[in-house]
């Protein structure tokens, strides 16, 4: 398929077969599953996936792939393009007759957390997501407590799932290659949820609080939101700062504040 990479798309296009044969055993497609590729580019992961799955949809932004890609896979199964914004693309419209999601994507650098929060949100349509990413977002989504890549995107995407780091890619593998490693990661969505924000809207803003001002005790980030009173409530330390505490601990902290009295 001769086409130029672009820039505005980020792409960043595969070749490396021993990457691809690596990335389709860890996916371990099989027919009677659901699979949704994000950004299937010229189609080095999207032929491997149809060929042992025999059927995929793909989201794919840049037109000028679509026909290229049909005609590829032709012999090889049935593909179904949506040429869409993954960014704006309801992935829960594709879950037919319960069926889960397994969603797969070499993604471009540019718009992977924003991706991966879009996903998040969707996430009980989900079974898993394998993603390539940058090796440094792969590190801030596995981090654990207390390390000095434990974020806010570590929280919101261990909250909601268990993260898997599978093994690094390098910059050689892609056309053009990237400035940066990458690492094939697997996000397995929990089912049912290991903890629960009564009101997740809130926790979110109490994670994302309390590490706008990482450096900043707890008591300092988190004074708009709760009082002495909820950190009491959920016996965590006021002066403890964000990247001390667990998922759980944020869960429990935004659950005292969301089941105070009114007026409190």
């Amino acid at each position: 398929m001769n086409h130029r990479p672009r820039k505005r798309f980020g792409q960043h296009f595969l070749h490396d077969p021993n990457i691809l044969e690596k990335m389709v055993r860890a996916i371990a497609p099989r027919a009677d599953q659901q699979l949704v590729e994000i950004g299937p580019g010229q189609g080095a992961l999207t032929l491997p996936l149809l060929k042992a799955a025999h059927r995929l949809t793909a989201i794919e932004l840049d037109r000028d792939l679509l026909a290229p890609l049909q005609t590829a896979a032709a012999p090889w199964g049935a593909l179904t393009l949506h040429n869409v914004d993954a960014l704006r693309f309801d992935f829960t419209q594709l879950s037919s007759q319960g069926q889960p999601l397994r969603v797969v994507g070499n993604l471009p650098y540019n718009i992977s957390t924003p991706l991966i929060f879009h996903l998040l949100a969707q996430a009980s349509a989900i079974e898993d997501m394998h993603f390539l990413l940058q090796k440094e977002v792969v590190e801030r989504l596995a981090a654990a407590p207390g390390s000095k890549t434990f974020g806010r995107l570590s929280v919101m995407v261990q909250y909601r799932c268990a993260v898997e780091p599978l093994f690094d890619v390098a910059p050689g593998a892609f056309k053009p290659p990237p400035k940066v490693a990458s690492s094939f990661v697997r996000l397995t969505p929990f089912q049912p949820q290991r903890h629960v924000a009564v009101d997740e809207p809130l926790f979110e803003r109490v994670v994302q609080a309390a590490f706008a001002q990482r450096r900043k005790t707890l008591r300092k980030s988190l004074q708009p939101l709760l009082t002495h009173l909820d950190f009491n409530a959920a016996a965590i330390d006021p002066g403890l700062r964000p990247e001390q505490l667990t998922i759980e601990d944020f869960v429990r902290l935004s659950n005292s504040r969301s089941s105070a009295p009114i007026g409190d």
